[in-house]
């Protein structure tokens, strides 16, 4: 059997991970809430299947970078789409086999298999803690015991305590008390973040409506002073000769005026 998986040229996830850690650098806030957002849409899909992934963590999800016509453009848009599917497995009749004991929910080691699609919210909070700049996670020991009952590792960055709690809360070590893929999606904490998106686009449209506006303008200038620069430069001797016409016509009033030449350039 072939799978064909669809290219996506910002390598994975836990790629920008690992140089961030390199380069001891990490994700804000804002594209924290966003990465969350877009893999938590991604699960909302599996669950609706009455599927789960069960080995979501930094190398599933894969990342696709918008092309730019320019690189003054800003920094281009980033897109995550879940992949990875050799862990898929259906809720009604689970055929379980464990993946990352990193992002492994404790009920699942426990063979506890009723709350399956939790287990897929609690892998997906310490992938974006991850992205935070959480050290790398402890595969075993007091550490790996002490996420389970709901302590998050700390992080180099100050994040909002609304963020804070609903990473908290979806690693509680109660999977009822976790949130949804659904109820994720819908998140006020996450809705405020693509909101301010989309209103941070809209504003950066109009900027971008009124410099071309604005350039518009001084490309008609430029083209009107083009042209007339043109017809003297075609035209020399017509301007010559509107030149002596307005002479003659000077000339022509009473002998004893005052004599003026006056000169139209056109």
């Amino acid at each position: 059997m072939l799978i064909q998986n669809e290219y996506c040229n910002g390598g994975s996830l836990g790629d920008a991970i690992s140089e961030n850690y390199r380069t001891m650098r990490y994700f804000t806030e804002p594209e924290l809430k966003d990465l969350l957002l877009q893999v938590a849409r991604g699960l909302k899909y599996i669950h609706s299947m009455s599927l789960v992934h069960m080995d979501i963590k930094p190398k599933v999800p894969s990342t696709t970078m918008d092309e730019a016509d320019d690189e003054d453009c800003g920094p281009r848009r980033v897109t995550y789409k879940i992949g990875d599917l050799g862990h898929v497995t259906r809720v009604s009749s689970p055929q379980v086999e464990e993946g990352d004991s990193r992002f492994l929910a404790n009920e699942v080691l426990q063979e506890d298999y009723s709350q399956l699609q939790k287990a897929d919210i609690f892998a997906l909070a310490l992938t974006v803690w991850c992205a935070a700049g959480a050290e790398p996670l402890p595969t075993n020991g007091d550490q790996w015991h002490e996420i389970r009952q709901g302590k998050l590792p700390t992080v180099p960055q100050v994040l909002s305590q609304e963020f804070l709690d609903l990473m908290k809360l979806m690693i509680s070590p109660d999977p009822e008390k976790r949130p949804s893929s659904v109820a994720l999606v819908r998140h006020s904490v996450l809705l405020s973040a693509s909101r301010k998106s989309a209103e941070q686009l809209r504003i950066e449209l109009n900027a971008e409506k009124f410099k071309n506006a604005l350039l518009q303008k001084e490309l008609k200038k430029a083209q009107i002073a083009k042209a007339a620069a043109e017809e003297r430069a075609l035209f020399p001797d017509r301007m010559t000769t509107r030149s002596t016409s307005q002479n003659r016509t000077t000339r022509l009033i009473g002998k004893k005026m005052n004599r003026s030449v006056s000169l139209t350039i056109y």
